[in-house]
């Protein structure tokens, strides 16, 4: 399955998003600047294709590292300078949500699994079952340094909001989690265009990260849970 979508509204240039075997890819049409912390490609750097790997829980215990694991795979494609994502959350089960305020557009991917969930602060220890909230959050204007920073804590802290929202308990202590323990944003802005200098809540560009946020990983959190009732009744 593959089809494409605009985002840009105010450029016109479109990214597409690919599902094709253990891949989930979105490659845009013009190199983007892009802030996460993903295991492959992660920090602030120009790029032009977010990919996510599906993975078997079996295929990432140790003593495999996993960074070199995924930039393997990631080479096997051609794709060695993409962002680089890994979950086991089945792939098509992601979730695509746009939103648009005038000129202005943000769309989210995610792929949403809990199967590690934890709520920020809970005790550190090793890595149970392997489940995690993926996610790329595009907004189609420039952002500065300060601003893109921004937008990855309202991408970060949308995402938490609609998790406590799902009722989600932490897999170690049962209270309310807040995510999981191997989360990974990712937020990317155009680099042609006069830059926006701020992006919280009061702005355009954060409400549109947010809330396009917010419903994707919302929307994931109900398709996870159905998933879990379904897996429990078979």
């Amino acid at each position: 399955m593959s089809f494409a979508s605009a985002i840009d509204v105010a450029n016109g240039r479109p990214h597409t998003l690919a599902r094709r075997g253990r891949w989930l890819l979105v490659e845009f049409a013009k190199p983007q600047a892009v802030l996460s912390w993903a295991i492959v490609g992660g920090g602030l750097r120009r790029a032009k294709a977010i990919a996510w790997y599906e993975v078997d829980e079996r295929e990432l215990r140790p003593p495999v590292d996993a960074r070199r694991f995924m930039l393997g795979h990631l080479r096997e494609i051609g794709m060695s300078e993409a962002v680089g994502l890994l979950t086991s959350r089945n792939l098509d089960s992601f979730i695509d949500e746009q939103r648009t305020y005038g000129a202005w557009s943000a769309r989210c991917i995610a792929t949403v699994g809990l199967g590690n969930a934890l709520r920020v602060g809970d005790p550190p220890g090793p890595v149970g079952r392997i489940g995690t909230v993926n996610l790329l959050c595009s907004f189609s204007g420039a952002l500065t340094e300060n601003a893109l920073i921004e937008a990855l804590a309202i991408a970060s802290e949308a995402r938490t909001s609609s998790i406590l929202h799902g009722h989600v308990p932490s897999s170690l202590t049962g209270l309310a989690a807040t995510g999981t323990g191997t989360d990974c944003v990712v937020v990317s802005a155009a680099l042609e265009g006069a830059p926006i200098e701020y992006a919280g809540k009061h702005t355009i560009a954060g409400h549109l990260i947010g809330s396009v946020v917010a419903e994707a990983v919302l929307r994931g959190v109900a398709r996870w849970k159905a998933d879990q009732v379904e897996s429990a009744n078979r």
